[in-house]
């Protein structure tokens, strides 16, 4: 079996890849780009294995007129710049001790101790430079062709290395996994008896993991697993995910959006939780703010614009369990399009400060439930 396509032929890459063979090593591509390939999916992160030692590795770049700089010396990670782009080239390794996700890595020889310590068999997948698909530990093709996400060996060994790949194997579920066969029950029953390992992860990496879980094309049947396992309390307490399959549903082909499905879960502290930037927190708080105001579409529209506006219409139809109005998108724009036609000016000098603020704000309210029809004569008057 061989994987094909334009980033595998990158020059780059291959004169990485033809600098370790020359120095009498192996040179592999390995996870996610030969998965994806494989998938016929795009192909983001290209991740390069090998025998060589990181200090071997720096010595024959170098001498091949590369730049290699220690990113990840520590982890046996060189990255080797050709012509501006960066190559990770990483050693085969084994665990020699393991602790959460600390661990005692050494060096290893051969494919099959590096793919031992892998975390899914579809990503302990290693293809050479023509695209040879080698599957060292033999189960790595089968499931990825039945889209069945496996840890490599005991699961439950697999998590107490890292408790992140608890996460991991929801998301993993949610992007690669086959929906109507349900996630693999030995890696689902592990998951569940290490569900609290989730809380000594740092909250960025939870949050990056939930971000990427949350934007595939379909979340909500590795999401209702995760909750079924007990880790979705452990990682949003009081967060529900039975909206979120209708929420996917009404979503009707729009692009996934998830901060939409984020604001779907509920739960408190969401952007604590999940250590959300200052934007995305303060887009989140609208969102909500939007779906408990409970007013029609238009107000909506004229209070948080279009974009709030529209994922608020979607969450709270999900929530309710029934389909938004036929013209909620009119509205939203009709709302968006809104200007109030009164300005502090209009009341000076007679009012000012908390007394103005008032005033203008009960107009306001008049103003809006009419459907945006007063006048400013009619206001004032």
């Amino acid at each position: 079996m061989r994987i094909s396509g334009d980033w595998l032929a990158e020059p780059g890459l291959q004169a990485v890849l033809a600098m370790l063979a020359a120095g009498g090593h192996r040179a592999l591509l390995v996870g996610g780009a030969v998965r994806n390939a494989l998938l016929g999916q795009a192909v983001a992160d290209i991740d390069i294995a090998t025998d060589a030692r990181p200090e071997r590795v720096q010595e024959l770049a170098e001498a091949a007129g590369m730049r290699a700089v220690p990113t990840g010396i520590e982890h046996g990670t060189i990255t080797v710049v050709v012509q501006g782009v960066g190559h990770e080239v990483t050693t085969f390794r084994r665990d020699i001790e393991t602790f959460g996700r600390h661990a005692v890595v050494g060096y290893a020889d051969t494919i099959e101790e590096d793919a031992a310590r892998r975390d899914f068999t579809m990503n302990a997948l290693y293809a050479d430079a023509e695209g040879h698909v080698l599957d060292p530990l033999g189960e790595g093709l089968a499931d990825l062709a039945a889209r069945r996400v496996r840890f490599v060996g005991a699961p439950d060994d697999r998590i107490r290395e890292d408790f992140l790949r608890i996460l991991r194997f929801f998301r993993f579920t949610a992007w690669y996994g086959r929906p109507e066969a349900g996630p693999d029950a030995d890696a689902l029953a592990a998951c569940a008896e290490h569900a609290q390992g989730v809380a000594s992860l740092s909250r960025e990496r939870v949050g990056a993991e939930m971000r990427k879980l949350l934007a595939a094309p379909d979340p909500a049947p590795a999401m209702a697993a995760m909750q079924a396992a007990g880790v979705l309390a452990q990682v949003l307490p009081g967060a529900d995910a039975r909206a979120l399959g209708v929420l996917v549903h009404l979503e009707a082909g729009a692009a996934p959006d998830w901060l939409r499905r984020l604001g779907v879960l509920g739960g408190a502290g969401l952007a604590k939780a999940l250590r959300l930037s200052r934007a995305d927190a303060r887009a989140l708080m609208a969102l909500q703010a939007a779906v408990a105001g409970g007013e029609a579409a238009a107000v909506i529209g004229y209070r948080f614009g279009t974009d709030v506006g529209a994922n608020a219409m979607l969450v709270r139809a999900a929530l309710e369990g029934a389909a938004p109005p036929e013209d909620w998108q009119a509205e939203i724009a009709r709302g968006t399009a809104a200007r109030f036609p009164l300005k502090a000016a209009d009341f000076a000098p007679g009012l000012s400060g908390a007394a103005l603020g008032a005033r203008m704000k009960e107009l306001e309210a008049r103003w809006l439930a009419s459907g945006f029809a007063l006048s400013r004569a009619e206001l004032l008057g």
